[in-house]
């Protein structure tokens, strides 16, 4: 006899009913709690997005493009003809060198997974455990990008900052030096400090110090040693004496303009991800710039009496170094009074301050690296208030936050200029810092390399 669920309900009743109607519910449930627990674990598994891995990607290739011609050049048209090669073999060599030793140990170093503070360890050297389906995270919870796509990132960042030390101490530098201390420098100054301020067990980072994109890292790092470096080298000859003035601003022109480009790839690439973040990065990155070559440009009308075209590349460097650390946290407004006043601090120190204590840096690096990082990490505690148009939250105190700015610039500046003191001794006894007075003469172009940026017929 055929009893359909309508009639058999109809039969069984009290407990026994609700019993049956369980009973018979229990596939459907069984299908949600299958389907509730495999979305639970789809959502605890990292998510990569491809437009994120295309994008940082990108920003990888942009950051070298800084270096590789944009800083070459940049560099070389701010030279004498008979030194403009001399400075593109030494960037050239610089990220050829740097990319085997981040490879080799630099990775683990500074990102290596260690707990230590204030350096990763050698858990990751020769990229040890890293595959294409390692991850590494991202500023969202649960979203990741290849591991070696944020190596690759990474390393184009510690390509840059020893090549924009040399800027300091040009057409008077031995290329086997400039070899020798770039290996040196980045092992015991630059992947430490990348460790303590951008690792999650790094001791600046767990103080709290804001460095969006490598404003202590990069800039203040590569100013510090550069200042160090063109004191100790020594001055030109015949500074004061002879015309030692850039061969072609054209190039200089051409590189600054590369460099802005490329810095895109530097700050919104340093969000590690495709998301507002980056917007809000890339934005800042267009105002800084723009404030600070109007802030150049007007300050040296009124000391000189005319704004140079080197001025307003001048001022544009400056308030892409001053914008980096802070590019992430405050408002496109706030960036263009960031830029305006780093650019102004810069030009007085490249104007006034060098001239007054007599060191040599011949392409201002410590003026403007060095100076507009500083400048750009102490301003970060400032403008990230959410009300001057900042994004942090409503409970941030810029005293507090200055005052760990202030811990890791300081930070910075003593590890940086002690060790980099050391360093370049170092190498002054191993290979010799300065060329022969003959060569300098010469230029370095011949000297060094056997041949020339032009020749006339």
């Amino acid at each position: 006899m055929r009893f359909p669920s309508i009639d058999l309900a109809k039969r069984v009743s009290g407990a026994g009913a609700l019993a049956l109607a369980a009973f018979a519910t229990l596939p459907a449930l069984a299908q949600e709690a299958a389907e509730g627990a495999a979305d639970a674990a789809a959502a605890a598994a990292p998510v990569m997005d491809k437009g994120d891995v295309a994008w940082m990607m990108t920003a990888s290739l942009l950051v070298l493009f800084m270096t590789m011609p944009g800083l070459a050049l940049f560099y070389g048209g701010l030279v004498r003809a008979k030194n403009a090669l001399s400075v593109l073999m030494q960037c050239t060599m610089i990220a050829a060198v740097v990319m085997v030793v981040w490879v080799l140990w630099g990775y683990s170093i500074a990102f290596g997974g260690g707990t230590s503070p204030f350096w990763g360890g050698f858990g990751k050297l020769f990229l040890s455990g890293v595959t294409p389906d390692s991850t590494a995270a991202t500023f969202t919870d649960g979203v990741v990008i290849p591991e070696y796509v944020f190596i690759v990132f990474q390393m184009t960042f510690a390509v840059i900052t020893p090549a924009l030390i040399v800027g300091a101490f040009a057409e008077r530098i031995k290329f086997s030096a400039v070899v020798l201390f770039t290996i040196l420098w980045v092992t015991f100054v630059y992947f430490p400090i990348a460790h303590m301020v951008w690792d999650a067990s790094g001791y600046l980072f767990n103080l709290g110090a804001l460095d969006f994109a490598g404003g202590t890292v990069v800039h203040i790092n590569a100013g510090i040693a550069a200042l160090v470096g063109c004191i100790l080298v020594g001055r030109r000859n015949g500074l004061g004496k002879e015309l030692l003035a850039p061969h072609s601003m054209t190039l200089t022109m051409v590189g600054g303009s590369i460099l802005w480009v490329g810095w895109f790839g530097f700050n919104a690439g340093s969000n590690l991800e495709a998301t507002g973040g980056a917007a809000l990065a890339m934005i800042n990155t267009f105002t800084a710039t723009a404030g600070a070559i109007i802030g150049w440009s007007v300050v040296e009308a009124f000391h000189r009496g005319k704004a140079s075209m080197l001025g307003a590349v001048s001022g544009l460097v400056a308030g892409l170094v001053a914008v980096t650390p802070a590019c992430g946290y405050i408002g496109p407004v706030g960036a263009i009074v960031l830029g305006f006043i780093a650019s102004v601090i810069c030009y007085f120190f490249v104007a006034v301050v060098k001239n007054r204590f007599g060191y040599d840096d011949t392409l201002d690096v410590f003026g403007i690296h060095g100076i507009g990082g500083i400048v750009g990490a102490l301003g970060t505690a400032i403008f990230a208030a959410p009300w001057l148009g900042g994004i942090q939250g409503e409970d941030f105190s810029i005293a507090s936050q200055l005052w760990i700015q202030f811990v890791a610039v300081a930070i910075t500046i003593v590890w940086c200029g002690i060790v980099s003191a050391i360093l370049y001794k170092l190498v002054d006894v191993i290979v010799g810092l300065r060329p022969t007075a003959e060569a300098e003469t010469q230029g370095l172009d011949l000297a060094s390399h056997g041949e020339a940026a032009y020749h006339y017929s």
